[in-house]
């Protein structure tokens, strides 16, 4: 879904506007997974040096700018920033179009040169309101601050027998009774425990390589037969959204594989809405002990909750995607379970409680950190799922702004996450009316619909270059669709 065939069947248009794009994001840093996949492979091609270590375990450093990219392409970026004529007056221009009955009766704007950090347009900037989904621009900036690009979340297996698990006497033959090292018959089980560490994103093939390196970890102990345990008590506090059971979100927990999805939906792709499962963390578990079983192992009985010994050994670990990848996901495709994951992250650096209570503290902390405007706001979430959330427009563009700075590399993955107009992510079935069709993709913005709710925010390159930041919030917008029609409509505005 990432990469959608429009892609081959608009290539003369394409070109241009990826070039524009690649213009928005010019400042050093990560590249969207998915949205420059080409770009990407070249770029590692080139050098496979440098990265950050984990255990023995190298992460790819991040991608070269896009600054680079234009520089391979003959293109100057000094213009990125150079002063332009902007479409008209912006008050002549968007004012009418604000006053919309489509985007309910006090709509909020606010459109910043991201170059100079000066509001162009302002229209109830500071008021805030609900953002739904644009709450995650904050999640990804707290995230990716405290945290920094590099950084991965394991999942690891422990155990607390630091000795060998065969039960052989001495003289017994390899495979004869009691001690039988073929079915593991007569042999004490040996505990070890799945320990969640908040990865959202991990899945089956995951937990496939994280069994098998646990069962040669097991054998090369002499180990045969386990009790499997799971441990979630990195996080804490209610485990159910405010929003309650929903299938835009499964149980926050440490551990969940596939994201607690109960049909066939793809987790890693814009999946959409999906039944979850109500045990997300005894399911994971589940799956591990098969696929132990699977590679020879004897379980006695099926997985329970339980911490691990504080005087564990580890036995092995899988590791997220960079925080880099894992926030451009969670942008481009809306990823509710990767956002709830990011604030309790930001909560746990920050030595503060994983739960929404402790990241809510945590990343309006953080934020602050950067010199955002944040009195007043209210993160209850990460995801913007909670209607109680509130931000202004002002502070949506000061954070994308911020992510362009220059002085901030590590923000990037902000600005390249986001779905770009009529590609890809949430944005790829938007800008098809003739008022935004000029925004196809020469626009980037994360969208946000709840219930009488919608917002857009996002980066789109002007006239002559400017790159600008622009959020609109809405609420008690009488129709979903004819809200979206309107932003898209606005934002379009600052095209052309």
């Amino acid at each position: 879904m990432l990469e959608p065939k429009v892609w081959q069947l608009t290539a003369g248009s394409a070109v241009f506007g990826l070039v524009l794009a690649a213009g928005a994001v010019a400042l050093a840093g990560p590249w969207d997974s998915g949205q420059r996949k080409a770009e990407r492979e070249w770029a590692a091609a080139q050098g496979r040096t440098g990265g950050a270590h984990h255990d023995g375990e190298r992460v790819p450093e991040p991608a070269p700018s896009a600054a680079g990219v234009l520089a391979e392409l003959g293109v100057s970026t000094a213009s990125l920033s150079a002063p332009a004529d902007l479409p008209g007056d912006l008050t002549t221009t968007l004012g009418p179009l604000l006053e919309s009955p489509d985007l309910g009766p006090a709509p909020a704007a606010s459109v910043v040169d991201v170059a100079t950090g000066e509001q162009l347009f302002g229209q109830r900037a500071d008021r805030l309101m609900a953002p739904a989904s644009t709450i995650k621009i904050a999640t990804a900036v707290a995230a990716l601050s405290a945290l920094g690009p590099d950084h991965r979340i394991p999942t690891t297996v422990v155990t607390a027998d630091g000795g060998k698990g065969d039960n052989n006497k001495p003289g017994d033959k390899p495979g004869s009774e009691p001690g039988n090292e073929a079915d593991g018959k007569g042999e004490e089980p040996t505990e070890i425990t799945l320990v969640g560490g908040g990865d959202a994103t991990l899945d089956r093939k995951g937990l496939r390589s994280l069994a098998a390196d646990t069962a040669r970890a097991l054998r090369d102990r002499g180990v045969h037969r386990v009790t499997v345990r799971f441990d979630v008590s990195l996080y804490s506090g209610p485990r159910e959204h405010p929003i309650g059971p929903n299938d835009n979100i499964a149980p926050v927990t440490a551990l969940m594989a596939g994201q607690g999805r109960l049909d066939d939906s793809a987790a890693d792709s814009f999946g959409g809405p999906a039944p979850r499962s109500g045990d997300p963390a005894g399911d994971a578990a589940d799956v591990f002990a098969d696929l132990l079983r699977e590679r020879g192992l004897k379980t006695s009985g099926p997985p329970a909750a339980g911490r691990a010994p504080g005087d564990a050994d580890r036995l092995a670990v899988t590791y997220s995607r960079p925080v880099s990848a894992l926030v451009e996901r969670m942008l481009t495709n809306s990823d509710n379970d990767i956002a709830e994951s990011l604030v309790r992250q930001t909560a746990i650096e920050a030595g503060g409680p994983a739960s929404f209570a402790g990241a809510q503290q945590a990343v309006q902390a953080e934020l602050k950190k950067l010199k955002l405007p944040v009195d007043g706001v209210l993160l209850r979430d990460g995801s913007g799922l909670n209607r109680h959330d509130r931000l202004t427009s002002g502070l949506l563009t000061a954070l994308l702004a911020r992510a362009a700075d220059p002085d901030r590399p590590e923000l990037r993955p902000v600005l390249t996450g986001l779905p770009v107009a009529g590609f890809s992510g949430t944005l790829q079935g938007r800008y098809t009316d003739a008022d935004a069709t000029t925004g196809s993709g020469l626009i980037r913005a994360k969208t946000g619909t709840l219930t009488g709710v919608n917002s857009l925010a996002g980066t789109v390159v002007g006239p002559g270059g400017r790159l600008l930041a622009f959020a609109f919030l809405a609420e008690d917008a009488p129709a979903p669709d004819t809200a979206q029609r309107a932003l898209d409509h606005l934002s379009a505005e600052l095209v052309s």
